[in-house]
């Protein structure tokens, strides 16, 4: 039986409540977004191409399911997140590997669409609020924000994980202790629409952080879970807790709220969003030179590494290794285990390989990238089509073995 607190409430507004369910439902679905684009692209090797025009595909129902709406129906608004969420992650995805667009590019792009999305909402509404989104108007702002914090946190995350080196797990403690500040920060006074926002944008790396540590293998630090199973779990956690909020009605909007927050307007704070704005600048740009620096200055030439090795040996296949990156001996290993396997069909250790192939390519990204990005992405393109048939709900050999061998031939 319901209380009377939420017996008392009004399908008012078209979006929930911000409560402590809100967040949690929210990462969840990051996460799931997360893995379900994993899982798609590779292992049911539908490629990114095709992972984002379904997804493309299925978001533009969701939309119109929830634009034909009118009341928040949290099935309907979760669903269009979970796709959103999705879709988000796989626009970032395509200028990354399709497009070669830098992460620093696309963290900047996907910034300046938020924020003009912000000034065009607020200069049309005069307001961000978040609790008052009833008409057309408010709610393509609303969904169009919620896109761009999906592939700015998506941009902005692998950039701190990938290019920078840090890896998923210090991202996540990052962002974590970043979305601690923000809580503290509003406690003390910071306006809540500003908060809200930044927090949300946030969430995504740190969902992506929390996938990434489920699905690796337990001897990288991971709970090896995998992105089926992890997208599966979290598929339920959201289903489980969708239906308790439709039950209790603990995420609806309340009347007073509403009018109160109409009544206010929620102004938002210029001082203080040129202060937060202007630290959030000071602080990403300073860490980005800080230890992107070491990265771009190579432990000597390309020149210098080739004159050694002939120098220190005649050793023809340690010569062979060295290509324009360094040397990528320890990936050629990994490959051959890998070749190795599928020619005798034993594709579960083609598949544990492929976690080993994966984890250490991505640890030595930021390094190897920044000596010869073309080389970098040519071999990364090829790792990817490895990956999809390793880990293809049912693999094919002679596939599989081509990929491979393919993948050898230029790991030289």
């Amino acid at each position: 039986m319901l209380s009377s607190a939420h017996t008392t409430r009004h399908l008012l507004s078209k979006v929930p409540e911000v409560t402590l369910f809100f967040w949690i439902i929210k990462i969840l679905c990051t996460t799931v977004g997360e893995t379900a684009a994993d899982y798609l692209n590779v292992n049911l090797n539908f490629g990114l191409t095709v992972t984002s025009i379904l997804m493309g595909l299925l978001l533009v129902g969701a939309l119109i399911w929830q634009f034909r709406s009118t009341v928040y129906v949290p099935s309907i608004y979760w669903f269009t997140l979970v796709c959103i969420s999705i879709f988000g992650t796989l626009v970032t995805d395509n200028l990354t590997d399709n497009f070669d667009v830098p992460l620093e590019i696309s963290t900047f792009i996907f910034s300046v669409l938020l924020l003009g999305t912000f000034w065009w909402w607020y200069r049309a509404e005069g307001t961000l609020s978040i609790h008052s989104i009833f008409t057309r108007k408010r709610e393509i702002f609303y969904w169009l924000a919620i896109l761009w914090t999906f592939a700015l946190g998506t941009a902005a995350g692998d950039l701190l994980a990938e290019g920078l080196g840090f890896g998923y797990v210090t991202t996540g403690l990052l962002v974590a202790c970043t979305i601690a500040i923000m809580i503290v920060s509003w406690r003390l006074g910071l306006q809540p629409v500003l908060a809200f926002w930044i927090i949300y944008i946030l969430t995504r790396p740190l969902g992506a952080s929390l996938g990434d540590f489920l699905t690796q293998p337990p001897k990288y630090g991971g709970l090896g879970f995998g992105v089926a199973t992890t997208s599966a779990l979290f598929g339920m956690a959201i289903i489980f807790t969708i239906i308790y909020l439709t039950r209790t009605k603990v995420d609806i909007i309340s009347e007073a709220e509403l009018h109160a927050d109409q009544k206010s307007k929620t102004q938002i704070n210029l001082y203080q969003f040129l202060i937060l704005a202007g630290v959030i600048a000071l602080v990403s740009v300073g860490g980005y030179v800080t230890y992107q620096t070491p990265i771009v200055v190579p432990n000597g030439s390309q020149t210098e590494q080739v004159a050694q090795v002939e120098k220190n040996s005649t050793d023809v296949s340690a010569r062979e290794t060295l290509s324009s990156l360094g040397d990528l001996q320890s990936f050629k290993v990994i490959v051959s285990d890998m070749k190795r396997a599928a020619e005798a069909g034993n594709f579960t250790l083609e598949k544990e390989r492929a976690g080993d192939l994966e984890f250490e390519w991505d640890a030595a990204e930021a390094t190897l990238k920044s000596r010869d990005k073309s080389t970098w992405s040519d071999i990364d393109d090829k790792i990817d089509a490895v990956l999809r048939q390793a880990r293809a709900t049912r693999p094919d050999a002679g596939k599989n073995i081509e990929a491979l061998q393919t993948l050898l031939t230029v790991l030289k």
